[in-house]
């Protein structure tokens, strides 16, 4: 079993961005049921919400029984009698985002020591009864919320409550597990970053990128945050985050709502509330310049670019349309970069666009790896070109339908899945407070118009707004002693 990091999901396996949207590993887990637990960033996986038009298939609305326990648990549960399984998940208001400076890891060390036991539940026994009943289980963390979810056949209803009760509850948060966890998580960054190509490139962008340390910093933390904190620590943020009041509770599938919430009453109903976790600014200052920086990584064979630019925060029209832009930009061989970049000019083999939707100010994130003997400048002046070209003569209404229809797409393999469905809901109820987005996003979609997006792009592709991370090669002279990070020059 693995745990996953982020939420922008990643269409290579070879990194991890560990401070956004949806990772391919959880996508592989929510999508097909697979395990995938191996650590936690981001975001979270990015959240393709829903896409249409006019003469697009009607979707059926779902119907959400949305009820808030006495004790604060916001409960949502959704019928659909397709299959007699269900999805459970239970998503808390936090992330990497509610660390402070010098506590950094916190949220995501979480996601791994909720899996170590509570008070009724033994250690790894969480696993191995989910399993042994059929069903599945995982987790994810990012920048804004960490979640726990299961999928489990319908007379397993019960099984699924209390294991997320009880240790909402009384998990054991005792020093065992937590030297345990610390040490998986040191091997987890390892593992996800340190050994991996373009591994600190993922981590720098973030980092370069943002003014508020909500976001600078990456979803797995400093190691030795991590490794100075005391237990004391550990047992505060469980208690400041882990409650009901700071919980979004959501289930679908083969269930009977009101049947349903009963059984949440009697499982969640008796959980104490906390005091209000505090909730930081997420605003970010206006930037002045362009921000730059290379990387020399041992372990790239390719060089590769890597530009961020800021984008609105989530279930917004100006964030609707920078999803539809990084669509039109990057989503398949025959979206623009592709074709001007790999197809056309040859000059790289690999292009990747994700855009985030954060509570806060989000990025759009461009990737290009160039072909071998071509000048990373060179690529770069390409893609700067492609950009500019787009925001000067706009993009077209066919371009306009095709990013719409493939966010359409994205939604129905969302609605496909009980579990997904769950997890979205959930994840709109704490960033957004709109559980209904399930239903509406696509609406929002086929509302914006080829003004709205062009509009959007004027706003987003801003060079003294934007960062770009180079990583290169690292030539014998700049290749890192054991153990160390690659160099960093800005």
């Amino acid at each position: 079993m693995t745990c996953t990091i982020n939420a922008r999901a990643r269409k290579r396996s070879r990194t991890m961005r560990l401070a956004i949207l949806f990772p391919v590993a959880l996508l592989a887990a929510v999508y097909s049921f697979t395990p995938a637990r191996l650590g936690a960033a981001n975001n979270p996986p990015s959240h393709r919400q829903t896409a249409s038009s006019a003469t697009a298939l009607k979707i059926p609305p779902l119907a959400i029984k949305d009820v808030k326990l006495d004790n604060g648990l916001r409960v949502l549960i959704a019928a659909d009698h397709t299959a007699p399984v269900y999805g459970i998940a239970v998503t808390y208001n936090v992330g990497s985002r509610s660390e402070l400076p010098g506590h950094t890891g916190f949220a995501h060390l979480f996601e791994h020591m909720m899996f170590e036991g509570s008070q009724n539940v033994g250690k790894g026994e969480h696993d191995i009864l989910v399993e042994k009943n059929g069903g599945e289980d995982n987790a994810s963390t990012n920048e804004d919320s960490t979640f726990y979810f299961e999928v489990l056949p319908k007379n397993q209803l019960d099984l699924g409550l209390f294991l997320e009760a009880d240790r909402m509850r009384a998990l054991n948060v005792n020093q065992a597990n937590l030297d345990n966890q610390r040490n998986a998580v040191q091997e987890e960054r390892r593992l996800r970053i340190d050994n991996q190509p373009y591994g600190h490139a993922e981590l720098d962008v973030d980092n370069l990128g943002y003014d508020n340390f909500a976001y600078k910093h990456s979803t797995i933390g400093s190691m030795d945050d991590l490794n100075h904190a005391a237990l004391g620590d550990f047992q505060d943020f469980f208690r400041t985050y882990y409650a009901p009041n700071d919980a979004v509770l959501s289930i679908v599938g083969d269930v009977d709502p009101d049947a349903t919430l009963e059984l949440v009453k009697h499982y969640f109903g008796f959980i104490p509330s906390h005091v209000e976790p505090p909730r930081g600014d997420l605003s970010e200052p206006d930037h002045y310049g362009e921000r730059t920086a290379t990387i020399y990584d041992p372990l790239a064979r390719l060089p590769l670019i890597f530009v961020a630019y800021h984008v609105a925060p989530g279930a917004t029209a100006p964030n609707f349309s920078a999803h539809l832009l990084g669509d039109i930009l990057g989503e398949g061989r025959s979206s623009r970069l592709y074709q001007y970049l790999v197809e056309d000019k040859q000059l790289a083999t690999e292009i990747d666009v994700q855009v985030d939707s954060r509570i806060g100010t989000g990025q759009m994130y461009i990737e290009a790896i160039p072909r071998e003997g071509v000048k990373p400048e060179e690529l770069q002046n390409a893609l700067d070109k492609e950009i500019e070209n787009l925001v000067a003569n706009g993009v077209t209404q066919a371009e306009l339908d095709k990013a719409k229809a493939q966010e359409l797409q994205a939604f129905v393999r969302i609605r496909q899945s009980d579990l997904r469905t769950a997890i979205y809901m959930g994840r709109d109820a704490v960033y957004f407070n709109d559980p209904q987005l399930i239903n509406t996003a696509i609406g929002k979609y086929d509302a914006l118009t080829l003004s709205d997006v062009n509009q959007a792009a004027k706003q987003i592709f801003q060079r003294d707004q934007r960062t770009v991370i180079t990583t290169l090669p690292a030539p014998p002279s700049k290749q890192p002693a054991p153990g160390a990070a690659p160099d960093a020059s800005h």
